[in-house]
């Protein structure tokens, strides 16, 4: 029996290591993601957008949609980028080529607030 019970142990362990090719995993491709300017967004801060934070790769585009009342734009707080005033029921969108955090910020409104995270 205890022979039985090695043999069983061993081969899991050989097995076990063996579903690895050595190769990492493909990086994901590049997409879009769209976010909400949620209705009442400038009484709002970190609720104004939806979802946020949002997570994407490098390459990708955001889109927001402005589902509010009020004229909105979405400006990177270092200045990488500015969507312009989006009207409501309007949209913009904005290519993210470089890796890093991009918090964001609505200009007219400051109190909303927002982060696009690329990797």
């Amino acid at each position: 029996m205890p022979r039985r019970v090695t043999f069983v142990l061993f081969s899991a362990l050989a097995f076990g290591s063996c579903g690895s090719s050595g190769n990492p995993p493909p990086a994901p491709s590049p997409g879009a993601v769209t976010i909400s300017i949620v209705a009442g967004a400038r009484n709002l801060t970190n609720t104004a957008y939806s979802p946020n934070p949002v997570t994407i790769t490098r390459g990708s585009t955001v889109t927001w949609v402005n589902n509010d009342t009020s004229t909105h734009d979405q400006v990177a707080d270092g200045g990488s980028f500015d969507s312009r005033d989006i009207a409501p029921g309007g949209q913009a969108t904005v290519t993210f080529p470089n890796a890093g955090a991009f918090p964001y910020h609505c200009g007219r409104h400051p109190n909303m607030i927002g982060t696009i995270n690329v990797q």
